[in-house]
């Protein structure tokens, strides 16, 4: 092979000692599997003989850490760090096969024999240990790990029972989300967009044509669900999310919209979205439905200079200590001069602060300030109610803390404070029973009116105060030494329902108030209904202690209604009334499931499945994607002309300024353009 290329400089953090990259964690030593799988393959894609050599030393390290025992439970998984004694985070082989893959597909003829044999073999082994997982369709990103390493894996090798696992997966995964709207971990400023490039890649890499339109039908979906919550005013990942690590809640990361111009750019997603990020007329809202059946949606409103989401409910699919405490189900983002302003809403056991948790030892105890609460709410537009109750606590395990927290993610942008009329001059500032707390911050003002709470404590404080350079509003349930709590245990003799704690939100234009106190008095002005039924002692069966909470003022109302007793949600209403569970409603994009759409001027009549448009009638550019799978009759009207098709499945049909462009499986008939010519 004449190979020109010049040897890769191994990286600074490389450990000769053991061929991986190294790295030091609260003055430990940890050598990462992943990372050391990147290196291999950066150096089998360089190809040089000295890149070669260095690249079987490295992949031997790596190897190192896959289970090759015989009978071990997690046979053919990695450990996620070298030092690990065993498999417990075990997404870690979805992670450590994929870059192998990819550079197995390029480059597995030119590579060393002995170096293409033990890839393959591991590779092989890595999937064997991915089909017995089986990861859930619920769990978005391993989901997608699993449907992209099995489908271009089984090609690789050359396995029809992989194959066949892996597109039977994809198909399965897509009519799972179809059943809601969009992925069912909503709404992740990293974890969807890596969701969306693994099936954009599924569909570049595969050698099936069906595969291959399923794979950009779906990407194209989520990928929609993604441009539409990137705000041009902040450059942000709009909207509550269902999984985010610190940096990315604190707007620390480089702005998301900029990786969503990216994924147009460079062809992940097609040239057609960039009506669902640059054509927004603002004020906007968006509402997806990600777990119809678990009674989870989003709602996303934005505005110029700010945006507001609030989820119907946290993502409680995962008792996992990696997992669960990563939803933010309340959000805001704002302007603040050049810099991004963050308000989300978290419930806190034990004080524990940024810091105070780590999922393992060689994870960084920054990484992430869990959420410990169960959380329902609904949203109007800039109003909002949540409510929140401890994910676990009763009489087993003691507890120092329990607290509801609004947080400011920076004070240093706060510019004011008010309780009610009163402007705050220092913290940590008490705020009485019935007040309204408001706080000014570049372009947004928020209004925060605490609930009903429990007394877990004597008097337990409610109060705004300055943590870790944040500012925040504690509202507790219970502050005090460690205890059980007695009443909180089920099964118990003593269960009377979930403590009590949530928030009435609004938020403003800076603009729109002359102060604080005008803000103050405006929303004290609406009626604020919070009453929930008498408490009596539980005996496990049906009977409910509702919680009704509702908020109206100039016509507009909102409210929601809970059973303390099993922490169900009962209703979720606004003006317009009980909310329902739309798949994807917005003034630019609309899915349903019945066979009809419209929205942007165009009309959708097809098959009863979900199929969505997204409508730019200034750019004359309008799609119509039909998910099938069953092949249907599709007519697809637009202000400048028609489509018919005979029949088709899953596939898209796109309508750009008389252009016309049908990718579909299973397409019979010659499809009928007025108005339109297709064009390849």
């Amino acid at each position: 092979m004449d190979n020109k290329n010049t040897p890769i400089s191994l990286p600074d953090d490389f450990d000769p000692a053991v061929n991986l990259p190294a790295r030091e964690v609260n003055g430990k030593i940890f050598h990462a599997t992943i990372p050391g799988m990147n290196l291999a393959t950066q150096l089998i894609e360089n190809s040089t003989p000295l890149d070669l050599e260095r690249a079987e030393k490295v992949l031997d390290a790596v190897f190192e850490s896959q289970e090759r025992r015989p009978g071990a439970p997690h046979y053919g998984n990695f450990t996620w760090e070298r030092e690990d004694e065993m498999v417990e985070d075990i997404n870690a082989v979805h992670f450590t096969v994929m870059p192998l893959i990819k550079t197995m597909l390029r480059c597995r003829d030119s590579v060393p024999a002995s170096l293409r044999t033990k890839a393959l073999e591991g590779i092989r082994l890595g999937l064997e240990a991915i089909a017995r997982i089986d990861v859930h369709l619920r769990y978005t990103t391993i989901a997608a790990a699993d449907v992209f390493d099995t489908c271009i894996g089984g090609e690789l090798l050359k396995d029809e029972a992989l194959i066949a696992r892996g597109r039977d997966k994809l198909r399965r995964w897509l009519a799972f989300t179809d059943q809601s709207g969009t992925f069912y971990e909503y709404n992740c400023p990293g974890y969807t967009g890596m969701s969306i490039e693994r099936l954009a890649e599924l569909a570049a890499l595969t050698n099936d044509s069906q595969t291959r339109i399923i794979a950009r039908v779906f990407a194209a979906r989520a990928g929609v669900s993604a441009l539409l919550h990137g705000h041009p005013g902040t450059g942000r990942w709009s909207g509550p999310f269902s999984r985010a690590y610190q940096p990315q809640i604190e707007a620390k990361t480089p702005p998301e919209i900029d990786w969503m111009r990216h994924w147009i750019a460079s062809g992940t997603l097609p040239e057609w979205t960039t009506s669902a990020l640059e054509d927004k007329s603002m004020p906007l809202e968006v509402k997806e439905t990600s777990d119809r059946i678990g009674q989870q949606m989003i709602t996303t409103y934005m505005d110029e200079g700010f945006s507001l989401g609030v989820a119907s409910k946290d993502l409680s699919s995962q008792a996992n200590r990696f997992v669960e405490g990563e939803s933010s189900a309340f959000i805001a983002h704002f302007n603040c001069g050049q810099e991004t302003g963050v308000l989300i809403s978290k419930y806190i056991l034990d004080e524990k602060w940024l810091g105070d948790f780590r999922t393992t030892p060689s994870r960084s105890n920054t990484q992430l300030q869990p959420d410990e609460g169960r959380f329902w709410g609904v949203q109007d537009k800039t109003r909002a109610i949540g409510l929140y109750a401890p994910r676990v606590i009763g009489a087993r395990q003691p507890c120092s803390g329990l607290k509801m927290a609004l947080i400011w993610m920076r004070r240093d942008l706060v510019d004011e404070i008010w309780i009610g009329d009163r402007k705050v001059a220092a913290l940590p500032a008490d705020v009485p029973s019935g007040e309204t707390v408001i706080v000014g911050s570049g372009t947004m003002w928020a209004a925060i009116r605490p609930l009903t709470r429990t007394h877990l404590s004597y008097n337990p404080p409610q109060r705004l105060v300055e943590r870790q350079g944040n500012l925040a509003l504690e509202v507790y349930n219970y502050e005090g030494a460690a205890k059980t709590f007695w009443e909180l245990g089920w099964p118990s003799s003593f269960y009377q329902g979930m403590p009590q704690c949530g928030f009435y939100a609004e938020v403003a234009e800076r603009g729109t108030y002359a102060d604080g106190a005008a803000f103050a008095q405006t929303v004290a002005a609406g009626q604020l209904n919070d009453k929930a039924e008498a408490a009596f002692t539980y005996d496990g069966g049906d009977e409910e202690r509702l919680w009704n909470v509702e908020y109206e003022r100039d016509g507009r109302r909102l409210g929601l209604k809970v059973d303390l007793m099993q922490w169900k949600l009962k209703q979720r209403w606004t003006e317009d009334g009980d909310q329902d569970w739309p798949m994807l409603k917005s003034p630019l994009a609309q899915q349903t499931c019945d066979g009809r759409v419209e929205v942007g001027g165009a009309k959708l009549e097809c098959g009863k499945a979900a199929a969505w448009i997204l409508a730019d009638p200034e750019r004359q550019c309008w799609v119509a994607t039909y998910h099938g799978p069953k092949a249907a009759p599709l007519v697809f009207d637009v202000p400048e002309g028609k489509v018919e098709i005979e029949s088709m499945g899953t596939g898209m049909v796109i309508w750009d300024k008389g252009r016309v462009r049908i990718e579909a499986n299973d397409m019979r008939g010659t499809p009928q353009i007025q108005g339109g010519q297709v064009v390849s």
